[in-house]
């Protein structure tokens, strides 16, 4: 069997979840992957075979999408024509972690398309949202990367079709310890406006994992570490909380994990808002930006309890298995194929 995999490489969730689930995928035949954005930090080994600009989002330096660069990048042109030439008909199934370029290609090529992640689980009314829902938002989460089915992931199965995170290997097997240090990643902020707060906050260590660093370097009570999974996982597995944006997968494994968690949405970024109403409901804190006193939320959210863990009903392998079995279920039998050659033929 001949799998397209798209992957979405903004940020860095949507390539760990694939790194994760790679070795699954390749147990029922060949993996191609897409990799499709370039605003990860994350170094990685998955089979790339084609790989685009794609469609990605930027951030600023002080918690906000910096909007300018991302229109400077974005061609309606070279989207479609990538499109086109997309191989999608040539593989049995195709699965898309929530990529504009495929759903096109498919949509071109009548190609059937399962969307697997968690931007599928909010095609469901039922996942949680913000108070004040924003229509641009709610239509991009509607819209982008559409496909033939859905298999969402979340936080809780707030509906039939929605599942649990995929939690990394490493993170199940985790020995828990607690050494006190504080593991923060903020991609959306400067190294500058971080260290500015964390070093108003000297009783707590914490270590900062950030882009604009190559090598460990430490200042005062903050160590700061090049962006690295077996890093990050390690630095977390061993801390007392996590200080994260409002994504997905860092902050899922650290409920699984059982640490205590803070989250900071990026601004104007409407998924990460609904994460944010979805961890609200589960006991954790969330601070709309990193403010003056920021220092002091940390200092109270230190002392305070961690949430309840989040459990898992399903194993990766046990997902990855149910997302095949639907993905070869949306594509035509060869009765139906010949039946539909032959319908185009006597149309002609």
């Amino acid at each position: 069997m001949k799998i397209f995999y798209a992957v979405q490489a903004t940020g860095n969730g949507h390539i760990s979840r694939a790194v994760e689930l790679l070795p699954y995928l390749q147990q029922y035949g060949q993996v191609d992957v897409f990799l499709s954005g370039e605003n990860s930090h994350l170094p990685t080994s998955l089979p790339v075979k084609y790989k685009s600009r794609g469609v990605s989002l930027f951030y600023g330096n002080r918690g906000g999408l910096n909007y300018f660069k991302m229109w400077q990048k974005f061609s309606i042109k070279r989207i479609w024509k990538e499109a086109k030439a997309l191989p999608v008909e040539d593989y049995d199934i195709v699965i898309n972690d929530f990529e504009c370029i495929t759903s096109l290609a498919c949509k071109l090529k009548n190609k059937p398309s399962i969307q697997f992640g968690h931007q599928a689980s909010f095609k469901s009314s039922l996942s949680p949202r913000p108070k004040k829902r924003e229509f641009i938002g709610e239509w991009i989460l509607q819209n982008y990367g559409t496909a033939t089915a859905y298999f969402g992931l979340h936080f809780k199965a707030y509906d039939t079709g929605i599942f649990n995170p995929v939690i990394k290997a490493d993170i199940i097997a985790a020995n828990l310890i607690n050494k006190g240090h504080v593991t923060v990643y903020l991609s959306h902020y400067s190294k500058k406006v971080i260290t500015n707060q964390l070093h108003k906050a000297p009783g707590i260590r914490f270590e900062v994992f950030t882009k604009e660093v190559k090598t460990e370097t430490i200042e005062k009570n903050i160590r700061f570490m090049p962006i690295s999974n077996e890093g990050f996982t390690k630095s977390m597995i061993e801390s007392a909380g996590v200080i994260t944006g409002a994504g997905f997968e860092t902050p899922a494994e650290a409920l699984y994990l059982g640490k205590k968690l803070l989250c900071l949405p990026i601004r104007g970024q409407y998924e990460q808002l609904c994460n944010a109403a979805a961890l609200e409901q589960l006991g954790v804190p969330v601070v709309a930006k990193m403010h003056a006193t920021f220092f002091v939320d940390i200092a109270k959210w230190y002392d305070q309890p961690a949430p309840t863990p989040l459990t898992l009903e399903y194993s990766t392998y046990q997902l990855v298995q149910m997302v095949i079995e639907k993905a070869k279920s949306l594509q035509p039998t060869k009765n139906r194929v010949d039946e539909m050659e032959r319908s185009n033929s006597f149309a002609l």
